[in-house]
């Protein structure tokens, strides 16, 4: 597929590349706030704002300066002005978590929804979800993942992986992005894309993290769904693949893929 980056107007502002709202991480793992954070504001967005525990508040804010941060009390009013939510990564299925997570979806406009790691968790367990009130909502799950979303044994996810991610697509009425070693992305529309980018230096911890953020960087610099999602599995597939020619496939953190993400991009330029 022939893809090409969101255009940037000269005449802009910050306000321009999209403000993301980042309801990720909890005390243990906060880390997954960092990575999703900086990796939407590496893949072009204007805004993210982390809204997470005060604990992770100050890990992440220790880290960077690049993020606008936001008390957990406060996400009613920021989801007002938000462009794109991106939400799970590192959230935990704790019963605050459980809670922090429907009150977010029942408040949240019609604007891209991105749900990723513990918030597929927790959507799976719902018995009325929220999803059926989102238009524009992308789920990223991995195999076991996947398993939980449908009620299915994850070998049967992995025996045909093109019929589960339209599964999920249909069930959830959502782009769906089924990771693997070649990630299927499936559209609302069940029309299905196999990535080909990508090697097992992406086979880490945070790596999911930094593919959400990337989606989520997209959909805020005004990507359609199915093709943020696109974009966004082939460019993080990419920075992998760059990222092993320097530090080989058993070398690659998470938050070196963040560091390639400019230069998978400047092949697309």
């Amino acid at each position: 597929m022939d893809f090409k980056m969101p255009v940037r107007e000269e005449n802009s502002h910050k306000g321009t590349f999209g403000r993301i709202l980042n309801v990720s991480g909890s005390d243990y793992m906060p880390g997954a706030a960092y990575l999703s954070s900086v990796s939407a504001l590496t893949t072009g967005c204007g805004y993210v704002f982390l809204a997470s525990t005060e604990r992770v508040i100050y890990s992440v804010s220790a880290q960077t300066q690049n993020i606008v941060f936001c008390p957990l009390s406060e996400i009613e009013e920021q989801i007002k002005l938000a462009d794109v939510l991106l939400i799970g990564c590192g959230l935990s299925t704790s019963e605050t978590a459980f809670d922090i997570f429907k009150r977010t979806l029942a408040s949240t406009p019609d604007i891209p929804v991105v749900i990723d790691a513990d918030g597929l968790n927790i959507l799976s367990r719902l018995e009325n979800p929220p999803y059926k009130l989102l238009n524009n909502l992308i789920l990223t799950p991995h195999p076991k993942e996947a398993s939980r979303l449908l009620g299915v044994d994850i070998r049967d996810i992995l025996s045909d992986m093109k019929l589960y991610a339209r599964e999920i697509s249909k069930k959830y009425n959502c782009v769906t992005v089924l990771k693997s070693h070649n990630t299927i992305v499936c559209s609302k529309e069940l029309e299905i894309y196999v990535n080909n980018t990508g090697n097992s230096a992406l086979a880490k911890a945070g790596s999911g993290d930094v593919l959400s953020g990337i989606i989520a960087g997209l959909l805020a610099q005004k990507c359609e769904p199915f093709y943020a999602a696109m974009l966004g599995v082939y460019l993080h597939g990419l920075c992998g693949d760059l990222a092993k020619n320097d530090l080989t496939e058993y070398g690659v953190l998470a938050s070196d893929q963040i560091r390639f993400i400019p230069y998978a991009i400047k092949t697309l330029l």
